[in-house]
């Protein structure tokens, strides 16, 4: 058999290379598995979601199929709530776009905007959905290093000139997955303008929009571009409302890229479960104190982790936003994130993400997903000390 070449660009991702690792280790018998190799929140969806969710089952009008026009109600909950935050007037007809989860319109919106052999401009070490969506739309990708000492922003201004006349999309994240960066107001203005220049659809991936700690803020790139003239920003309801598994999100803004997107997806599916989009109205309407504990604990963890990984001799900084830490790797795997992660899950059980399944530059780095309890976080931090200890003898 032959398949297309486009599937060659997508023989590894970081989180299936961690499942068979975790596997692997899980079948030898040896270690029980610790895994923080993975942003699925264990937390649990509110109780008024989850009732929400439940009448819905019993009501076997929602047991159909859902067109477009039928998620009404959830687009202006959407429309609403962002209004509300940002205070930017928002159409539910037509700029606002129900998703499958956020990681599925990042992956289709190439398809809408990319020709075979045109460039999207992609932040390394970035999330992996994003270059999967350039190759399978056939697309080709610039990377955007993102560095320490430039607060893992990317140089808008080393971008050649021979580049910028073949692209069409620039890809932003903030706060970054996996960095946990917060890139600020003053940047994406300077984003928008450079986009607006070079005649670039701006996308904005913001999962992360509440999980932010201490006086921190994330801020919206529509707020860098009210008009919504060439931006759209994407959210989801499993970070902020531990609702991973419902598959739930949508996109905000420029009404021309929102009904391309609408038109690709009209190809490949048709929407998610009405019973779903009811518990998202409600995680929208109702009380947010849910989130406000999950960013509570959130912050709990991180401040735990941290601290045990200070205390075995591993300096990493405190994130401000996100629930991940990102760690520089210790010698001597300075050049080999993956045979790091791999040791390490087969050692002791502890599995975390290698920082090259993000990117190039994002070799010598781990990512650390803070989705267990603080005394497992202590006890993890413990098993690397020995697991460190071991190789460096």
């Amino acid at each position: 058999m032959q398949f297309a070449k486009r599937l060659q660009a997508l023989q590894t991702n970081v989180f299936a290379d961690m499942d068979r690792a975790k596997a692997k280790a899980r079948a030898s018998g040896k270690v029980e598995i610790v895994d923080l190799s993975l942003g699925s929140s264990d937390l649990s969806a509110s109780e008024e979601v989850i009732a929400s969710i439940e009448a819905s089952l019993r009501d076997s009008s929602t047991h159909g199929y859902l067109l477009y026009h039928g998620t009404g109600a959830f687009r202006e909950a959407v429309a609403d709530w962002y209004s509300k935050r940002f205070s930017i007037p928002v159409d539910p007809e037509t700029e606002v776009m129900p998703l499958i989860g956020s990681q599925e319109g990042t992956a289709h919106l190439p398809l809408a905007l990319l020709d075979p052999g045109d460039l999207a401009l992609l932040q390394d070490p970035g999330y992996p959905s994003h270059a999967g969506g350039v190759y399978l739309a056939s697309g080709q990708i610039y990377t955007m290093p993102l560095l320490t000492e430039n607060n893992y922003l990317p140089v808008l201004e080393d971008i050649p000139v021979s580049v910028l006349d073949r692209a069409k999309m620039m890809v932003l994240s903030y706060p970054h997955n996996p960095t946990a960066a917060i890139a600020p107001l003053s940047f994406f203005e300077k984003a928008v303008a450079f986009c607006r220049q070079h005649d670039l659809v701006l996308v904005h991936d913001f999962p992360y929009v509440d999980i932010v700690f201490e006086e921190n803020a994330a801020p919206s790139i529509l707020q860098a571009d009210r008009q919504k003239e060439i931006s759209i920003e994407f959210f989801t309801f499993s970070k902020s409302y531990n609702m991973g598994g419902f598959r739930i999100g949508y996109a905000i803004g420029n009404s021309q890229v929102i009904r391309a997107l609408r038109q690709v997806k009209a190809v490949v599916d048709f929407n998610q479960y009405r019973g779903i989009l009811n518990g998202a109205i409600a995680a929208l309407k109702g009380s947010q104190t849910p989130v406000e504990k999950t960013v509570n604990i959130f912050r709990d963890r991180r401040d735990t982790f941290v601290k045990a990984l200070h205390r075995i001799g591993w300096q990493v900084p405190t994130p401000a936003a996100t629930m991940y830490v990102w760690a520089k790797l210790p010698e001597p795997w300075q050049n080999n994130s993956v045979e790091f992660c791999t040791e390490l899950v087969a050692a002791t059980g502890v599995a975390v993400s290698p920082g090259a399944g993000f990117g190039k530059t994002g070799e010598g780095y781990v990512r650390f997903a803070l989705v267990k309890e603080p005394e497992i976080l202590e006890a993890a931090a413990e098993k690397i000390a020995v697991f460190l200890g071991r190789k460096q003898r």
